[in-house]
């Protein structure tokens, strides 16, 4: 690839593992009987989009209706938003479900009540789930508010869809097995209100979404719904939860070295928090917020061993180093940091340039519909 036209921190996308990253769970999710309902907000690209429209995927999620918007204008006519309805964008879930199947995620009733009063065209509505997250939404028991919910929706405006949870809290396992029991027990407790429910609303499913667990789990019956995101380019997180291996890994961000410092181990790079994130993971009670690779002609290298992004500031990213990679490297030269976590660092840099020299588009969060 040609590195001579960057000149500042750029978000590199390898369109090979992204593409692996696509067909492997495409694959997993035909292997299992189940809709593949890929979250979107990972990427954010239009041009990503239209690599799952060729795996032969027709529905999304996504995490806000500005985001549904974007990708409703690129041809997408079946999308989720999977954040509780925010009551305020009336006018804009209004003018998404004239045009498009709209699924919403509702938790309470108040915003059932208000829908019920101005919405102008039919949309789908999803209940929303606390299966062990403990971020938001109903508790699987709480069947008086279900209930409640299920009663006051005027279903010709709102059409019952089903229960959608995300088990974000195998994002705190520190092992595979730990992955896979959460997920057990999520399904369980979907599947109990499936059984409660069926009788009444036959065609309801289960939306299930969270990418460790969609990447280690071999089996979702049950399930009929899959919605994981982060896969499409995986990141340190997930190599760290044993979701990927380094090969899967499909960003990297490119960062111009502007000082070096040999009497403490450390080169400064132009690449700070507003790149990154200022996520980090341990490592021997270490925070770390960014592997170092060498970039390569056809993408980058293995992480190096022992260094590392270990502070961030505003713009400021500091690397701590080996003496053998500190005297490879030139002010000048650009060093290749894997992110922590690749959702937050592509919504930061907003664009990809392609280890194929492609520039590849992302959301901007101020698209409306014309």
């Amino acid at each position: 690839m040609n590195f001579n036209n960057i000149i500042k921190p750029t978000l590199l996308l390898d369109k090979n593992k992204c593409l692996g990253n696509i067909n492997f769970m495409v694959q997993k999710a035909k292997a299992n009987h189940v809709i593949l309902r890929p979250h979107f907000k990972t990427h954010q690209s239009r041009i990503i989009g239209k690599w799952f429209k060729k795996a032969k995927v027709d529905k999304i999620t996504v995490s806000s209706f500005s985001m549904a918007t974007y990708f409703a204008n690129d041809g997408w006519k079946d999308i989720t938003v999977a954040f509780p309805v925010n009551i305020r964008e009336i006018e804009k879930i209004n003018e998404l479900a004239e045009e498009i199947q709209l699924n919403i995620t509702v938790e309470n009733l108040e915003s059932i009540e208000y829908l019920n009063k101005n919405l102008k065209f039919p949309v789908g509505f999803f209940i929303k789930i606390d299966t062990g997250y403990h971020r938001t939404g109903l508790l699987s028991e709480n069947y008086s508010v279900i209930d409640d919910i299920m009663e006051k929706a005027n279903h010709e405006k709102l059409q019952f869809k089903g229960f959608l949870t995300h088990s974000g809290n195998t994002y705190q396992a520190k092992t595979k097995e730990e992955i896979i029991q959460i997920s057990i027990n999520s399904t369980n407790q979907f599947i109990q209100l499936k059984n409660k429910y069926i009788s009444k609303y036959p065609e309801l499913i289960l939306s299930y979404g969270d990418t460790p667990s969609c990447s280690i789990v071999d089996n979702f019956e049950g399930i009929d719904e899959i919605r994981p995101g982060n896969f499409v380019f995986y990141d340190l997180m997930q190599l760290e939860l044993e979701s990927c291996n380094i090969d899967k890994i499909a960003v990297c961000m490119a960062c111009p070295v502007v000082a070096i410092h040999k009497d403490r181990n450390e080169i400064i790079v132009y690449g700070g928090g507003v790149h990154f994130s200022k996520e980090y993971i341990l490592k021997d009670q270490t925070k770390v917020f960014g592997q170092v690779v060498h970039l390569t002609q056809i993408g980058w290298s293995n992480p190096e061993k022992n260094c590392y992004l270990s502070k961030l500031s505003q713009e400021h990213g500091t690397i701590s180093a080996t003496d053998e990679f500190i005297n490879s490297i030139q002010i000048g030269d650009l060093i290749g940091v894997i992110p922590i976590h690749s959702c937050m660092t592509a919504n930061l840099m907003k664009e990809y340039i392609s280890t194929d020299n492609e520039e590849v588009d992302h959301f901007s969060g101020n698209q409306f519909k014309s």
